[in-house]
C-alpha cells in the first residue's frame, strides 16, 4: 500500500477517533464546536446528508421543481396529451382554464403543452452547456494548478480573455460564427461558462498539491496523471458539484435568452425563450402566453440556485 493512501487513511482515522471522544465526553458546547472547527480548518467531517432537518421546505421545493422539469424534458407525455404544434383559430387567446391551463396563444395552439415539450429544448441544452463547461474547464484547471510556469501562464491568460467579455455577448459571438440552432446555443453557452470551473478548479488544485498525501504519492513514483487522478480531483470534486448547480440555473437563463433573442430552435418548435418573445407582442391581449412560460424559467433557476446554496459551503461536502 502506498505511503499517500496510509496518510489518508490514517487521517480518516485521526478524525473518526476525535468524534467518538466527543460522543463520549457528551454533548459537546458551542464553545467546543467552534473549537473543533478551528482545529478542523473549519471543515465539517462526516458523509453528505441531505435528508432529515438538512432539508428545509423550500429546498424540497427546490428539488421538486427540477425533478418536474427534468419530468417534463423525457416524457411531456405523462404531464400533457396536446399537440404543441397544432393550432385551433376557433381558440385563439384564450384566458388560462380548465381546458388550457396556461391559456393558448395567437394560433389556438396550447401555451401549457408548448411549455411542457419546450423544457426538452432548453434543459437538454442547458446540460450540455455545463457538460462543455465542467469538462473544459476542470481540465484546464487541473493543467494550470498542478503544472505551474509556462502552462498556467498560457491557460490563465486564454481564461483572462473569456471572462473579460461578458457571458452573453459571447455566446452571441460564437453563435453568429456558427450559426443559429440549439446545439450551436449550448456550445455557445457552455464556452462562456468555461472561466469559471477553470478558476475554481486551479484554485483548489493550489490549495492540495501541497498537501502531504500529494507528495508522498509523487515520492511513491506516480505519474503526475495518477495524482491529479486519484488524490486531488477527488478532493475538489464538492465544490465543482456546487458549481455545477449554480452554471447550470445560469445556462438555463442563459439559453433561454438566446431563444428569445432568435438564436435557438427556429419556430414553430416549443422553447421556453421562444415562448416568452412570441407573446410579448400579445401582452395587453394576452397576457398569459409570455407570463406562464417565464414563470417556469424563473422557477428552474431559482430551484437550481437553491439546491447550489445547499453544497455551497465546506460543511457539506468536506
Amino acid at each position: 500500500m502506498s505511503l499517500a493512501m496510509e496518510l489518508q487513511k490514517n487521517g480518516q482515522a485521526e478524525n473518526l477517533g476525535e468524534d467518538v471522544r466527543t460522543e463520549d465526553s457528551g454533548p459537546a458546547t458551542p464553545d467546543q464546536k467552534r473549537g473543533n472547527d478551528q482545529q478542523g480548518g473549519g471543515r465539517a467531517r462526516g458523509p453528505l446528508r441531505l435528508s432529515g432537518s438538512r432539508l428545509g421546505v423550500i429546498e424540497i421545493l427546490a428539488f421538486a421543481v427540477l425533478a418536474l422539469a427534468v419530468l417534463a424534458a423525457f416524457w411531456p407525455s405523462l404531464l400533457t396529451g396536446v399537440d404543441p404544434l397544432t393550432g385551433d383559430p376557433v381558440n385563439r387567446l384564450l384566458p388560462p382554464s380548465l381546458d388550457h391551463i396556461f391559456g393558448t396563444d395567437h394560433l389556438g395552439r396550447d401555451v401549457f403543452s408548448r411549455t411542457v415539450h419546450g423544457s426538452a429544448q432548453t434543459l437538454s441544452a442547458s446540460l450540455a452547456a455545463v457538460a462543455i463547461g465542467v469538462i473544459s474547464g476542470v481540465v484546464i484547471g487541473l493543467i494550470a494548478g498542478f503544472f505551474t510556469g509556462v502552462l498556467d501562464a498560457i491557460f490563465m491568460r486564454i481564461v483572462d480573455v473569456l471572462q473579460a467579455i461578458p457571458g452573453l455577448l459571447l455566446s452571441m459571438a460564437v453563435i453568429t460564427a456558427l450559426g443559429f440552432g440549439t446545439i450551436n446555443v449550448a456550445l455557445a453557452v457552455g464556452v462562456a461558462a468555461i472561466p469559471s470551473f477553470a478558476r475554481l478548479t486551479r484554485a483548489e488544485v493550489i490549495r492540495w498539491r501541497s498537501a502531504e498525501f500529494v507528495r508522498a504519492a509523487r515520492a511513491d513514483g506516480l505519474s503526475a496523471l495518477s495524482v491529479l487522478a486519484r488524490h486531488i480531483l477527488p478532493q475538489v470534486r464538492g465544490p465543482i458539484g456546487a458549481l455545477v448547480a449554480l452554471e447550470f440555473g445560469s445556462a438555463v437563463l442563459a439559453v433561454s435568452a438566446l431563444s428569445f433573442l432568435g438564436f435557438g430552435a427556429p419556430p414553430p418548435q416549443p422553447e421556453w425563450g421562444l415562448l416568452v418573445s412570441e407573446g410579448r407582442d400579445f401582452l395587453a391581449a394576452a397576457w398569459w402566453m409570455t407570463t406562464f412560460p417565464g414563470l417556469v424559467v424563473a422557477a428552474v433557476v431559482l430551484a437550481a440556485n437553491r439546491i447550489s446554496h445547499v453544497f455551497n459551503s465546506e460543511k457539506e461536502f468536506r
